[in-house]
């Protein structure tokens, strides 16, 4: 699984590519960012991504609680550890910031989350 921004170049070894965000990339048109889908609802909700605000000295609390978040929903993170078993893939967002921002955290919350189950087999 890799992170890629909205704004960088599409590439073929990006395998499926999947926009974790709740909104569209500003500025970009579907053909430009050549998403294979766009899960919104894996994305924070508004309230939290509003009180994070992108501010780093936030992070730890906003990763506990998106994590919580994805705890209460998990349908759309099941469908995309499905996706992850298809092959290459991409998750796809608009931040700026490359290492404190929603997927990052979503990456971080899936694999670890896959290694809690690799363990239970």
């Amino acid at each position: 699984m890799r992170l890629k921004r909205a704004y960088e170049a599409w590439s073929q070894s990006d395998g499926q590519r999947i926009l974790v965000d709740g909104i569209w990339p500003r500025g970009l048109t579907k053909a430009e960012l050549h998403l294979d889908c766009w899960i919104r609802e894996i994305a924070p909700s508004p309230q939290l991504r509003r009180w994070f605000a992108h501010d780093r000295a936030k992070w730890d609390a906003f990763k506990r609680r998106y994590f919580r978040e994805l705890d209460q929903r998990p349908g759309p993170v099941e469908d995309l550890i499905r996706k992850l078993g298809e092959g290459p893939l991409t998750l796809v967002y608009a931040a700026s910031d490359v290492h404190c921002n929603n997927a990052v955290a979503l990456k971080e919350y899936v694999e670890r989350r896959m290694e809690g189950a690799a363990r239970r087999t």
